[in-house]
């Protein structure tokens, strides 16, 4: 199962185990079982530290545990953890065997400390890119509290059990059997969804920081970049994110970004983030902006309002909150999101596997979405809005080559229809003939480009018509003082190169700013 150059990887981790585990398998005659036997041994034969064991009869077979000899303290995969999962697996193995986290301690005293019964299972796909950080963090808690127990599931080898609990997106989590919540979740935020007091303490945490000389809004590659050059300079940077890494989280394959060949999203955003925290940056993740007001006087204090009801103030913010998937805006599109309605092809793919779907939107990501899904779905209906694919040519050559691929130009998808639980159909309009007609379908992908996350600067600072923050070629805004990067601006072509020049531009116009400004005990500090 494991190639010589992972078994040698792996060999290395291992020895970090403390304490002695035992992969308790249960498997039956299946193929999937006897790849699972197999894996389970060469895992078993790295350590002496790790022993195997049979327990059949678990009702998901394949299945395995892992579990501190001795203890209850362990957890559960069913299926074959690799792909995207190979790292859980890694690990759950090290934290089961006694191996600290690299998570905050407090954080860490906060799951041991939690008072309940939890059990978690969450369903994933070995594609998907956003599934590894739910599976890790609810693996962590799992063995860092008995009363706490988890179950990653492979939502493409259970598809039996995917439909009974009508599962249409991953990840999807369940606690105690019921549904407990969908997409890319990080520790802080399940912890704080179980433990009442989190939220609070949290705000009052950061509503106790002193000002910044510099406040990064948004943690995707401008903020990054904005905030590397701030710290650089010396002065006090802050980063306030929803989520670090932002859009490139949602990367399959990045294969333009300047003198590395291929990497993957989650990688590099957790490059990014290394970066960052390599400098003095106080780190917010998980912390949503919903309000900035200005200072009343230039060279005054700037305030950036949380959604947790925590207030942060900073001598100059750098906005770079990016963009997210543009919506249909269509009939029945929020009521069947993640009941077939879905964003991202790579992640939520294998969960239609056999089944018809459509994707919407002819460009680069349209295309690359349909020739995806064309190798894991029964067939794949691409719609595109204008007269011709909008996708590069190399792309086209390829969709056109597949037999289950069927392409709609001159088409708006005009509703989406369902039985109440699930997707059931599409109705578009031919733009050339003014025609409706409907095509059954169990999913839709929507690949539509798009829309920046600057609702909430509204009558704050100046926006394009599209929504985009205007800004100067040095990254000013209609605001002294304020600054923006990335894909929230009006700044041509969203590529993460890009994104990372202009927030570091950004950065050293902020500073520039500073160093003309007046001392800052001149200043008027409520202003």
């Amino acid at each position: 199962m494991l190639d010589a150059n992972l078994k040698q990887q792996l060999q290395g981790y291992l020895v970090n185990i403390r304490e002695p585990i035992e992969l308790v398998a249960s498997l039956d005659e299946g193929a999937k079982s006897h790849e699972l036997q197999q894996l389970l041994e060469e895992i078993a034969g790295l350590s002496d530290k790790v022993s195997l064991a049979r327990a059949d009869g678990d009702p998901r077979t394949p299945s395995f545990m892992i579990r501190r000899v001795g203890t209850d303290i362990g957890v559960r995969f069913a299926g074959i953890p690799l792909g995207h999962e190979f790292t859980s697996l890694v690990l759950a193995l090290l934290h089961v065997g006694g191996h600290p986290s690299k998570a905050a301690q407090d954080l860490i005293e906060q799951v041991r400390t939690l008072d309940g019964d939890y059990a978690f299972e969450t369903y994933y796909s070995l594609s998907c890119q956003n599934c590894p950080d739910v599976v890790q963090a609810l693996n962590l808690m799992s063995a860092l509290n008995p009363r706490i127990s988890h179950v990653a599931i492979d939502g493409a080898l259970f598809q039996d059990e995917v439909n009974a609990r009508k599962v249409m997106a991953v990840p999807t989590v369940f606690l105690n059997g019921e549904p407990f919540g969908q997409g890319r979740m990080e520790l802080e935020q399940i912890v704080a969804r179980i433990d009442s007091g989190a939220l609070k303490r949290q705000a009052d945490k950061i509503a106790g920081k002193d000002p910044f000389d510099v406040l990064v809004v948004g943690g995707g590659p401008a903020g990054a970049a904005a905030a590397i050059y701030a710290a650089r300079k010396g002065i006090r940077t802050g980063v306030a994110a929803e989520r670090f890494g932002g859009q490139v989280l949602d990367t399959m394959g990045i294969e333009n970004f300047i003198s590395v060949s291929h990497t993957e999203g989650p990688k590099l955003a957790a490059q990014l983030e290394q970066h960052v925290r390599d400098y003095d940056v106080d780190i917010m993740n998980l912390q949503r902006a919903d309000k900035l007001v200005p200072a009343r006087s230039e060279g005054g204090l700037h305030e950036v309002h949380l959604e947790n009801g925590a207030t942060l103030k900073a001598r100059t913010v750098i906005l770079s909150t990016g963009a997210r998937w543009r919506q249909m805006n269509v009939p029945g599109e929020d009521e069947y999101r993640n009941k077939g309605v879905a964003y991202c092809p790579h992640c939520d793919g294998p969960l239609f596997k056999g089944k018809r779907v459509a994707v919407i939107g002819g460009g680069n990501s349209g295309v690359e979405a349909a020739i995806d899904l064309a190798g894991i779905v029964a067939h794949v209906t691409l719609i595109e809005f204008d007269s011709d694919l909008r996708a590069d040519a190399v792309l086209q050559r390829k969709l056109a080559s597949l037999t289950n691929v069927r392409i709609i130009t001159s088409a708006l998808t005009t509703e989406v229809k369902g039985d109440g639980e699930k997707v059931s159909s599409l109705v578009y309009k031919d733009r050339n003939h003014d025609t409706l007609h409907e095509v059954e379908l169990e999913g839709i992908f929507v690949q539509i480009g798009l829309v920046p996350n600057t609702e909430w600067l509204k009558d704050v600072v100046a926006l394009s018509p599209r929504g985009e923050i205007e800004i100067d070629h040095r990254g000013e805004t209609s605001r002294p003082g304020i600054f923006a990067a990335g894909d929230c601006t009006t700044v041509p072509y969203k590529q993460i190169v890009v994104a990372m020049g202009e927030g570091t531009k950004a950065s050293l116009s902020a500073f520039d700013y500073m160093i003309r400004l007046e001392p800052v005990d001149a200043v008027a500090q409520a202003a």
